[in-house]
Order: C-alpha cells, then sequence, then structure tokens
C-alpha cells in the first residue's frame, strides 16, 4: 500500500470514510472528474497563496506567508498525524459585485440583491469624477472589467464560480450558498446569513475537490527528497546538470516560489487594489463572518495526502510549472499553460502510480515512468499510427483498472465488506464508484477535456497532439531561449511524459501494448510532428539529417 505524505491516519478498513475507496487509497486524496482543468490550478494557487500551518499535538508551526512553500527543514520533519492546514478567503463581496448580474435569476436572493445595491451605493460614493463622467458609466464598467475575468462556473450560483486567477487578489475558495436553508430559515438580511454560519458552505470540495490540493503536496513531497534520490532521477531522466537550480531542492523552492509570486503580480498592480477595495474597501463584516471563526481566527482548511511515490512525477510538475513561469508569456497565456502543466501533472501521476501497482505486467520497458501513451497524427490520416494510439489508449485504461484491484487494496475492501456486514450497514461495491469518477474514467474524461484524446464521444480513441499541448511541451523540455536537437527533443517527451511520438518510442508503445511493432512502421512515422513544430516556428533545420527544436522565448524571470 501506498505510504501518505503528509504521515496522516488513515482507515482503510471501514468503509464510506473518506480514504476508502479504492481510488483514493492508490492516488491520494483526491484526484475527481468533475473537477475542471481550471479548478485544478485555482485550488493549487489557493493553497500557495493562502496562510498555511500545521498543528499539532506540541503547538502550532506557521508557514511563512509570503513563501508558496514551507522550509524544508519543515517538509523533511512533518509531524505524525498532523494535515496541512490553509486559511482560504471567500471574497463573497467581489464575486457578488462582479458575478450577481450574469447569474441566473432564480439563484440571486433577496439578502444578495440588497447587499449588491448596498455595495453598489457604497462604491460609488467613493468614486471621484470628473469632465461629466455618468458614475453608472464608471460602476458598469468596473463590473464589467471582473465579469470579464470569470473563469468557470458559469451555470452556477455567483457565489460558487471563480475567476482567472491573474492576481492574488482574485484567488478565492470554494463557497456553496445553501438556499433551501436559507428559505427555511427565513432570513432576509446579508448581515443574518454571514453572522451565522452555515449559509454560506466552504468546506464541501464540491468545486475544488482537493485536485489542486494533491498537485501542491507533490511538489512538497518532492522537495522533501534527499539530494542523492534527486541526482539518480535525474541521471535516469538523461539531465545531469548538478548544481542547477533545478537539481537542488532548495534552490528549487526558491526559484518555484519567487516565479508563481512573479506570475500573479504580471497584471498591473492597480487591478489587485481596485479587487482588494471592492472586496474590503466598503464592507469589512463581510470578511469577518466567513473568513474568520468564532474566535476571531482564520478558518483554516485541512489538506489531504499524496502517496510519497509520486515524488517523482512531483518532480517533473514543479520543474515544468518554473519553466512556463520564467518564460517571457503573456500573462493569460502563462495561466493557460499552468492550467495545462496541472492538468498533464494528474494524467501523468494516475498512469506512473497505477504502472507501479498493476499486478503482474512487467512495465520495466516502458521508461521511467512505467507506461507509454502513443500519440498519433492529429488528422487520423497514418491508419497504423492510429491503431498504435487506440491500442495505447486501452492499455492505459486496463492499467488504470488493474491497479485500483491489487491485492492489498482488494483485501482492505473484503475487510470493508465484512465490517459493513458485521454491523448490519447496507453494503454497496466501491469499484464502481472508484472506475467512474477517480479512476479510468477521470484519466479519459481530463484526456478529452484537454484535447489530449480523441473523438470526444464515439468508439477509437486515440492520443493526439494539439497546437497548444505542441507549445506547452517545447516551454517545458526546451529552457528559455536555449535549443536542442530534435531527437533529443523527442527523447525527453518520453522521459518526462512518456509520449511515444516517432522512432523507437512508437516500438515501446507497441512492445508495452502487448503487440509487435508493425513492418510498415518505418523513419516517416513522426513527419506529422516536425510538420507541426515548423508551422510553430520552433524547428531549425540545419541539414537534412539534423534539426534543432528551440525555445524562443527569452527568460522573463532573469
Amino acid at each position: 500500500m501506498p505510504n501518505c505524505y503528509p504521515p496522516l491516519e488513515r482507515d482503510l478498513k471501514r468503509a464510506k470514510t473518506e480514504d476508502a475507496n479504492p481510488a483514493i487509497q492508490l492516488f491520494g486524496r483526491r484526484f475527481f472528474k468533475d473537477q475542471t482543468i481550471p479548478e485544478f490550478l485555482i485550488e493549487f494557487l489557493l493553497v500557495a497563496t493562502s496562510p498555511k500551518q500545521i498543528e499539532h499535538d506540541s503547538g502550532r508551526v506557521a508557514i511563512d506567508s509570503d513563501a508558496c512553500f514551507p522550509e524544508l527543514a519543515t517538509l523533511r520533519e512533518w509531524p505524525e498525524g498532523s494535515p496541512l492546514q490553509y486559511a482560504p478567503k471567500s471574497r463573497l463581496n467581489l464575486k457578488l459585485f462582479s458575478l450577481l448580474g450574469a447569474s441566473k435569476l432564480e439563484t440571486r436572493h433577496k439578502s444578495h440583491r440588497d447587499h449588491y445595491e448596498e455595495l453598489i451605493k457604497g462604491i460609488g460614493e467613493r468614486i471621484e469624477l470628473a469632465g461629466g463622467i455618468n458614475r453608472q458609466d464608471v460602476l458598469k464598467t468596473i463590473e464589467n472589467l471582473f465579469l470579464g475575468f470569470q473563469r468557470v462556473g458559469g451555470q452556477r450560483t455567483w457565489c460558487a464560480q471563480s475567476f482567472l486567477p491573474i492576481c492574488p487578489e482574485m484567488i478565492s475558495g470554494e463557497t456553496i450558498w445553501k438556499d433551501a436553508k436559507a428559505t427555511r430559515d427565513k432570513v432576509e438580511t446579508w448581515q443574518d446569513i454571514t453572522d451565522t454560519k452555515g449559509y454560506f458552505q466552504s468546506s464541501q470540495h464540491i468545486f475544488l475537490a482537493r485536485g489542486g490540493e494533491a498537485l501542491y503536496l507533490q511538489i512538497c513531497n518532492a522537495l522533501r527528497t534527499p539530494q542523492n534520490e534527486i541526482k539518480s532521477w535525474l541521471e535516469e531522466l538523461d539531465c545531469k546538470k548538478e548544481g542547477d537550480k533545478e537539481a537542488v531542492p532548495e534552490k528549487l523552492r526558491e526559484a518555484l516560489s519567487f516565479g508563481i509570486g512573479s506570475a500573479l503580480k504580471d497584471c498591473p498592480s492597480g487591478l489587485g487594489l481596485l479587487a482588494a477595495f471592492i472586496d474590503q474597501g466598503v464592507d469589512k463584516d463581510t470578511q469577518k463572518g466567513t473568513d474568520l471563526d468564532d474566535k476571531g481566527l482564520p478558518r483554516y482548511t485541512k489538506c489531504g495526502w499524496c502517496p510519497e511515490e509520486t515524488w517523482k512525477e512531483g518532480y517533473l510538475f514543479a520543474v515544468d510549472l518554473l519553466r512556463i513561469c520564467e518564460a517571457g508569456l503573456d500573462p493569460v497565456e502563462r495561466l493557460t499553460l499552468m492550467e495545462t502543466a496541472c492538468a498533464v501533472q494528474v494524467l501523468r501521476s494516475v498512469c506512473a502510480q497505477s504502472a507501479r501497482y498493476e499486478e503482474g505486467v512487467d512495465n520495466g520497458g516502458a521508461g521511467p515512468l512505467g507506461y507509454v501513451w502513443a500519440v498519433s497524427d492529429p488528422d487520423g490520416r497514418n491508419t497504423i499510427l492510429k491503431r498504435i494510439s487506440q491500442r495505447s489508449v486501452n492499455t492505459t485504461l486496463l492499467m488504470i483498472q488493474r491497479a485500483l484491484r491489487c491485492t492489498e487494496i482488494t483485501e482492505n475492501v473484503a475487510e470493508q465488506e465484512k465490517t459493513a456486514q458485521a454491523n448490519g450497514n447496507k453494503w454497496t461495491d466501491p469499484y464502481k464508484e472508484a472506475d467512474t469518477r477517480y479512476g479510468h474514467k477521470l484519466f479519459q474524461t481530463l484526456a478529452k477535456r484537454l484535447g489530449f484524446m480523441v473523438p470526444r464521444r464515439g468508439p477509437g480513441a486515440r492520443f493526439v497532439l494539439t497546437d497548444h499541448l505542441l507549445r506547452y511541451l517545447v516551454l517545458t523540455i526546451v529552457r528559455p531561449g536555449e535549443r536542442m536537437t530534435y531527437d533529443s527533443f523527442l527523447d525527453q517527451v518520453f522521459l518526462r511524459f512518456g509520449m511515444a511520438l516517432g522512432g523507437r518510442h512508437l516500438t515501446k508503445a507497441c512492445e508495452w501494448s502487448g503487440s509487435h511493432p508493425p513492418a510498415a512502421l518505418n523513419g516517416d512515422a513522426d513527419q506529422w510532428v516536425t510538420d507541426m513544430l515548423e508551422g510553430s516556428g520552433v524547428l531549425v533545420r540545419l541539414s537534412d539529417s539534423c534539426s534543432m527544436v528551440e525555445n524562443p522565448l527569452g527568460n522573463g524571470r532573469a
């Protein structure tokens, strides 16, 4: 069974506990099918930018709020049974001001409408006008400005929606409005619903379903890894730059913390100041009612855990994020690529962990991650590549299913059934939920949302690359302003992501999927890759036999 990080107590023998589900036992708490790609990043940044602490029997360890990640000493000496805690901000006033007007009419409670009018009036009174500008036009312009940063949840109640995390002041936790409870209790005023706990719920993890927390913990898990193990992993990945900041945990921690902080400050500072003013400048009581507990202290949320073995994928994820943060990119494009990094990391970690626990199969020839995703040309014109990729998809999904049924997990499930029957409780086999919400259906759904798997519906699913995914690979494999040979690029795509784009890697994909490489698989199998790279302007042909892949974006964080 996977050991968990942080080292928490888990109840795996009783059904309906947080960690009882087979997929959570294997992958951690938790990657969930219904969490959208933007929400993985939003939750990750929410943990990274919020005040954090570790509470244990001997006291409390406060984590420097200016650093995205705890000190290495803290990560390596984590107290037993103590989860990471963070204090997210709800930012209800900012959401109400920006999103109420675009929400469904039936979700607008009277107290919400009344407080919206108070906010509008209070903000309007503080606006200084010149030259005959209309006050209402200014307010509407500001409202539309923030509405334009709405990123996810357009069909939800206004408070359950999220902004693009363009600055720290616009990153907020999940808040669920309990309309039935408010109707039953006949509450009418904003003060009633914010002073009394329970009308706005912020601990259910319905939309921000812990996936971002798990990704954050994977990086923490990687950073605490001893230097000699990092060195061995880099050698396996054919990356041997000793002393480089990516190879030294302390330097990587500092660089990534700085990179994430800088990425969130790329937008004009006035936007963050305006967001903070709307949220707290007119009404400070709302924040006290939603963000503080009964003692007036920050309301902390407990993180879950990730498997200890996933430090290798966590290290790769940290480097991916660092290279995106350091590239000279437009702020919005950087955030989009960071969203992609989160989604790819979920796919990568689910498969790498499944490869470790799939019984009766030797994944040794599949590369350091233990699996191979055979990628076909986007147009599907090469029928041989198409069939190889389809078989690769099927093998991947089967691997995830089999891993969930490894001996120790099935023994835990059998014990859960026995305990439920002994207590006279109804027993429901957890494997259906494990497969459809956390297992191979999670992988399939997320890969299709990412554009990595087509078609969206119907049979014959296969892996493909979009222009966006190819750009992501170039930016995370080739450092800003540097270049590498085309063959080295293909090797690194295989070693770091498990993707086979051509040549001998496709041969390995066939072997991993249990088939023989077709005789017709020749040196032109990756022609579509060179065409896409050339079309993107990142392929430099030095001769007929040698090409270079370059990252033309200079270091934006020098």
